[in-house]
């Protein structure tokens, strides 16, 4: 029987910021690279191995019933090395939401960390196995 992909992979992450021009300097900083798509209240970055979408969005256009802080859930970005990127969103002015976490057992294969941006949003960085081992495959 053929596999389903209800979920296919991300398409777009939307963050939201009160200052959308200092949210998009932030990231452009922190990416090293300028967004691809670039018009008032809205910016999109496609990063990573997949071109995945990262929106930075005016939080005048998030939906009506947003929260006013952190919440929610994670989405987690691989990373090649996890305690650098840590150290590098906390020099941005990042703070930390979670610490480096291993959630293999101590083998290192799930490791996540979470910070807040400048603008409320959750950012979650991790090296993960899985992800190596598709793009390898993906390559091959």
């Amino acid at each position: 029987m053929a596999q389903s992909h209800v979920l296919r992979g991300l398409a777009t992450i939307s963050f939201y910021a009160t200052d959308h021009q200092a949210a998009k300097k932030w990231y452009t900083e922190f990416l090293g690279i300028e967004p691809y798509f670039n018009m008032p209240g809205y910016a999109e970055f496609r990063i990573g191995d997949f071109q995945h979408e990262l929106g930075i969005i005016d939080s005048a256009f998030a939906p009506a019933d947003a929260g006013k802080g952190p919440a929610g859930a994670i989405a987690y970005w691989h990373v090649d090395n996890l305690q650098t990127t840590l150290d590098r969103l906390i020099s941005l002015g990042a703070t930390l939401y979670q610490a480096i976490t291993d959630h293999s057992g101590g083998k290192g294969s799930f490791v996540t960390a979470s910070v807040v941006d400048p603008f409320g949003n959750i950012l979650g960085i991790m090296t993960n196995v899985h992800y190596l081992e598709t793009l390898h495959q993906k390559r091959s």
